[in-house]
């Protein structure tokens, strides 16, 4: 169990790091996962749409909509159109949004990869491991509670 609350610890350091951000930045904490969620997906090459990006944060059109016209007036992420499919609208993260994040982040993550220097790489790989598996098993969870939700309205 001791994990658990050290895991459960480390979570709520980072949210409340990020909350910090979110307020300092006149963002909500949907604005900062949003922003996360864009980065990360750049990050590994794939487009995200506005109905993508609601996917993903469990947000329903109107919210979506509300979300990315909020982001889009702040100047942290563009609109564009999809070259392969015109039809199609992607968002882009603005170079304002990374300088932000990069102002207020940069600190933290250079004493992250700090820490990280004392460790072996066999013991990085076996936490990345442990944490790809803790967070494997905290989305499985969360779908299944989302889905029993869904099944208790009906």
């Amino acid at each position: 169990m001791r994990l658990v609350h050290l895991l459960r610890g480390l979570t709520v350091e980072l949210d409340l790091f990020g909350a910090e951000f979110a307020s300092r930045n006149g963002l909500h904490p949907t604005d900062l996962r949003a922003l996360i969620h864009l980065l990360d997906a750049a990050r590994a090459g794939e487009v995200v749409t506005p109905g993508r990006l609601g996917e993903a944060l469990h947000l329903n059109s109107a919210g979506t909509t509300g979300l990315v016209d909020r982001l889009e007036r702040l100047g942290l992420i563009r609109r564009e159109r999809d070259p392969q499919d015109r039809r199609r609208v992607r968002l882009l993260v603005e170079e304002r949004a990374m300088e932000l994040g990069q102002g207020f982040f940069g600190g933290l993550i250079g004493d992250l990869l700090a820490a990280m220097g004392r460790f072996e790489p066999g013991e990085l790989a076996v936490a990345r491991r442990f944490l790809e598996a803790m967070a494997e098993v905290v989305a499985t969870a969360r779908q299944q509670e989302r889905a029993g939700a869904e099944a208790g309205k009906k």
